[in-house]
């Protein structure tokens, strides 16, 4: 059964940094480098939105409220997705979800780590 969890969540002050981190487990290795790997989040009210996706062959796709601040990486040895968050802003806030989709289309999600940030 295939499982992501989410770490690295907090609260920090505008202008700082986060990295979070998303470890898959329960898939063998090939199955984890051929997905898409993706960040969304949730704000409180608000629907879920993409902030970044990471394709098998390596390109990327960022939100347009965080290109150039954000960054998707990823880890096939260690099954490891990470977010790399720079001058992060008050809209930042929210829940942040990890999302795996197989070649196969089978979607997979985290339960969510919450990013705080304050003005």
């Amino acid at each position: 059964q295939v499982q992501l969890v989410e770490s690295g969540g907090g609260s920090v002050q505008a202008g700082g940094s986060l990295r979070l981190s998303c470890k898959a487990s329960g898939m063998i290795l090939s199955v984890f480098w051929g997905s898409e790997m993706g960040w969304y989040r949730q704000a409180s009210g608000e629907t879920r939105e993409l902030v970044a996706v990471r394709a098998s062959s390596g390109s990327t796709t960022y939100a347009d409220s965080v290109k150039d601040r954000f960054t998707i990486s990823k880890d096939n040895s260690r099954r490891t997705v990470y977010l790399q968050m720079n001058t992060l802003k008050p809209e930042d806030t929210g829940l942040y979800y990890c999302n795996m989709k197989e070649v196969s289309q089978r979607d997979h999600w985290g339960r969510g780590t919450q990013v705080t940030v304050s003005s």
